[in-house]
């Protein structure tokens, strides 16, 4: 075969530090376009990105060269970087940590309607609910602690 064929789709899950509500109505939409341009800028693919006032969720697609943890790094760092310069507020962080799922090429248009209702979806529904549930959903073994 000469070429390679991929479909690396991943569900990206991250918090401020200390889950503060820091980003506001004002500039939310403004970050999520940031961050996907972030994305695109690292040379993956933004397919969606939502969250709330103390959350994140995005789905990227990657090439086989990325290094996810190294790819989280830069694209929280970029953000952070980005928020304390044209937002100007200085004390905005990202959560240590985060979350990352593989998404099915037949899954993606969920997981995009998913990211989009997030504001509905946490009307009935904490972060910390919605993490454990992506969690168990994926089989994925935690501790509480890890949580807050």
């Amino acid at each position: 075969m000469s070429s390679t064929f991929l479909s690396l789709h991943y569900h990206l899950v991250f918090s401020t530090k200390e889950r503060r509500p820091w980003i506001k109505d004002d500039w939310r939409e403004r970050l999520f376009e940031y961050l996907g341009g972030i994305v695109n800028g690292l040379k993956g693919v933004a397919q969606g990105v939502g969250g709330t006032a103390d959350h994140v969720h995005l789905l990227v697609g990657l090439r086989s060269s990325h290094c996810l943890a190294d790819f989280m790094r830069e694209l929280k760092k970029a953000s952070s970087i980005w928020v304390h310069e044209t937002v100007g507020v200085p004390s905005f962080a990202w959560q240590e940590g985060y979350g990352a799922f593989t998404v099915s090429a037949t899954a993606r248009d969920q997981v995009k309607m998913y990211i989009a209702n997030q504001a509905e979806h946490h009307r009935v529904k904490t972060f910390r609910e919605e993490l454990e549930e992506l969690l168990q959903r994926a089989g994925i073994e935690y501790e509480d602690r890890w949580l807050d």
